[in-house]
């Protein structure tokens, strides 16, 4: 049989479709870090299914007992996780870890340790830039500054600054109390909520001395025993919210552009005005449209969602989505903004939502469950072949 011209194009086009779509995805990975306890084995890798939501144990990593917070360098390549697993027999502190990550399966491979420098440790963050690791130790109340060399692998601590005071609440305040560290998208500022303190604290990371220096004004005073927990800063860098544990309130602050300086706009409860039960704030993030904010209720055990007014900050209350679980320390919204997981430490599970783009609403999708003492998650969408 004779092939028309339009018959050859219509050929073609077909089998380019089909060589296109019978392509492979990527696979997409999420890390969940978790405390010690119940059976907990270290860092459960999990496949992301996108068009379902679910997800799919793939791997542990048992280097170390209890590793609870992860950050992922902005290169994709290393991952940086944080235990009170002691360094060594002879360093009294737990120890910080670098993994290189395969791209292909998420694998993680041994870089090298560190000791933290401190108890307690709650938080590990990295420079926007990749040149720096921070350290968050609660207990201790110091945050520790490392070099991350061009290997991934981690110096020994560059800088180390305590902080000293105390604040209202003696039951939770008779003491500093490091419970995360910010870096601002430039580079120049690194924002410190210390919960003991009811401040954050607001450093100038200077690059030629690989220290913290003190900004021109050093820190923000939030509202007596609000305890300052997370600090997330929107995308335009104008503004900042920190959720702030005791209270269970976010505060709203402005962000000077040339100082990094804060002042309070608006600060707003997390809490329904009838529920009486004791609770604690935990985690806040801002979607990657910059439209909504979220932050977690233990406790209540929800998740508290607000629409962000971009011209000048301010939070508008739509409405609580329920976590499906107890005591959601940690959750994260994925790089595109399609989903939102939650990891629910007391009943050892993820929740999956879907985001409504347009209201910021959530629909439940599913849950994971048997991950003991689950109290992070961190995406790996790995880097496109070249």
């Amino acid at each position: 049989m004779k092939l028309t011209a339009f018959s050859l194009l219509l050929l073609f086009l077909l089998t380019f479709f089909k060589a296109c779509t019978d392509q492979p995805e990527m696979t997409e990975f999420i890390y969940a870090g978790t405390f010690e306890g119940r059976d907990s084995e270290g860092i459960y890798l999990f496949e992301f299914d996108r068009e379902t939501g679910e997800l799919t144990h793939i791997d542990t990593f048992t280097d170390r007992i209890g590793p609870n917070f992860q950050a992922i360098h902005p290169n994709g390549q290393f991952l940086y996780s944080v235990s009170d697993d002691l360094f060594n027999d002879e360093d009294p502190f737990g120890t910080v870890t670098a993994y290189a990550i395969d791209n292909q399966n998420g694998n993680l491979q041994l870089i090298n340790e560190q000791s933290v420098n401190g108890r307690g440790t709650a938080h590990v963050s990295i420079d926007p830039l990749g040149i720096y690791l921070f350290v968050s130790n609660y207990s201790e109340g110091n945050i520790v500054m490392y070099q991350i060399d061009d290997d991934g692998s981690i110096s020994e601590a560059a800088d180390i600054v305590f902080h000293e005071g105390s604040s209202v609440n003696q039951s939770r305040q008779n003491a500093a109390h490091v419970h995360s560290a910010i870096p601002s998208a430039d580079g120049r500022f690194l924002y410190v909520s210390d919960l003991g303190i009811d401040k954050i604290m607001i450093y100038r990371i200077d690059r030629d001395n690989h220290t913290l220096a003190p900004a021109e004004t050093p820190f923000f005073e939030n509202e007596p025993a609000a305890g300052p927990r997370h600090f997330t800063i929107h995308q335009n860098s104008q503004f900042a919210y920190s959720v702030e544990e005791l209270t269970s309130t976010v505060a709203v602050l402005m962000i000077d552009e040339v100082t990094g300086a804060l002042q309070q706009l608006q600060r707003v409860e997390m809490l329904p005005d009838d529920f009486d039960e004791p609770n604690t704030a935990a985690d806040i993030h801002i979607s990657p449209d910059g439209r909504f904010l979220y932050a977690t209720n233990r406790g209540h055990d929800s998740i508290a969602i607000y629409e962000i007014d971009e011209v000048n900050g301010m939070l508008t209350f739509i409405g609580h989505e329920s976590t499906r679980g107890a005591h959601p320390r940690n959750f994260m919204i994925d790089e595109l903004g399609e989903f939102l997981l939650v990891a629910n430490r007391d009943d050892d599970n993820i929740t999956v939502f879907r985001r409504n783009a347009n209201s910021g609403l959530l629909e439940f999708v599913n849950e994971h469950t048997g991950i003991p003492m689950i109290v992070c998650l961190t995406q790996f969408i790995p880097l496109a072949a070249e």
